[in-house]
C-alpha cells in the first residue's frame, strides 16, 4: 500500500497513475503520458475538486425516495417524509442524532435494523447521476483537467454512490473525510486530494453546494470556486464564490471555460 492510499486516497483504477520517489526524480505514469520531473514538484494541470452529495449527485432525492419507502413498508404516515427529511437535514445532522430521532419517535413500529439500514444504505442505494453531469465530466477529462471527488461523510457510504453511479469511472480518484481525517473547509482535505493525483493545487477549482465546505475552503486556499446554488440565493459576506451556477454540469462549464 502506498502512503497516499494509507492515507485513505482513492485512485481509479481505470486510469492508472504511479508516483515513484527517488533522490532526484518524480515520475507520474498514466494510460497516455508520462511526466518527469525535478524533485519536490508536480505536475501544472488543470484540476477539479469537486464535491460529491447534492452537487454531482442529488444525496437528498435520493434519501427522499428511501424514506418514503421506509415509511410505506412499516405502515408510518406518508406525511412524516417532510419530518425525517428535516431532521436529516441534508445529511449534516450526525447519524446517532438521527438515529435517536427515529427511534424516539416510532418507537417498537419500527425495528432498529430498520433504522440503521435507512440511515445506512438509504440515499446510496438510490442515488443516480444525471446525464448533464456525465457529459460535463466528459467533456473536462477530455480537455485535459484531472477531476478528483473531495467529500465529507464515511467511506462505505461515499464510496458505494461513487461506485453505484459509474463516477469511479468518471475521475481520476477521490478523497473522504473519514479516511483523510479531515473534513472540509480544512485545507488539509483538499491538499489530499491533490496529493491523491500527483497535481499541484495551486490554481485548482473547487465546485459544491455548501458555502461553508466548499467555497470558504477554497477561499481560504485562494482557489477559485463554483457554487452550486439550486436556486438559492447567496448570503455570506465574508467570502464569495468566483462564479455561481444552477447544478453541477453548468458549474463544470463555467470552471473548464474560464480562462488562466
Amino acid at each position: 500500500m502506498s502512503v497516499l492510499e494509507s492515507m485513505g486516497t482513492h485512485r481509479n483504477h481505470s486510469i492508472p497513475s504511479l508516483i515513484c520517489r527517488d533522490a532526484s526524480t518524480i515520475y507520474r505514469n498514466s494510460s497516455d503520458d508520462k511526466v518527469r520531473l525535478g524533485c519536490g514538484l508536480l505536475p501544472v494541470m488543470p484540476l477539479l475538486l469537486l464535491d460529491l452529495d447534492n452537487t454531482l449527485v442529488d444525496r437528498d432525492a435520493a434519501f427522499r425516495t428511501a424514506v418514503a419507502g421506509f415509511l410505506a413498508e412499516h405502515g408510518l404516515p406518508a406525511a412524516d417524509l417532510t419530518w425525517v427529511m428535516a431532521a436529516d437535514a441534508s445529511g449534516y445532522t450526525p447519524r446517532p442524532e438521527v438515529a435517536a430521532a427515529l427511534t424516539e419517535r416510532y418507537g417498537d413500529l419500527v425495528p432498529g435494523t430498520a433504522v440503521h439500514a435507512l440511515l445506512d444504505r438509504g440515499a446510496a442505494d438510490h442515488v443516480v447521476l444525471a446525464p448533464a453531469t456525465r457529459e460535463a465530466l466528459g467533456a473536462a477529462q477530455a480537455d485535459g483537467w484531472t477531476c478528483v471527488i473531495v467529500t465529507n461523510g464515511r467511506v462505505l457510504k461515499q464510496e458505494t454512490k461513487i461506485r453505484k453511479t459509474g463516477l469511479d469511472r468518471l475521475v481520476q480518484g477521490w478523497v473522504v473525510s473519514e479516511a483523510v481525517g479531515h473534513k472540509k473547509p480544512a485545507p488539509e482535505i483538499f491538499r489530499a486530494a491533490a496529493d491523491a493525483v500527483g497535481v499541484s493545487l495551486p490554481g485548482a477549482w473547487v465546485i459544491g453546494d455548501s458555502p461553508h465546505a466548499d467555497i470558504a475552503g477554497a477561499d481560504a486556499l485562494g482557489l477559485r470556486s463554483v457554487w452550486v446554488a439550486d436556486g438559492r440565493a447567496w448570503t455570506q459576506d465574508s467570502y464569495r464564490p468566483t462564479h455561481v451556477a444552477a447544478d453541477a454540469a453548468s458549474a463544470i462549464s463555467l470552471a473548464i471555460g474560464t480562462p488562466g
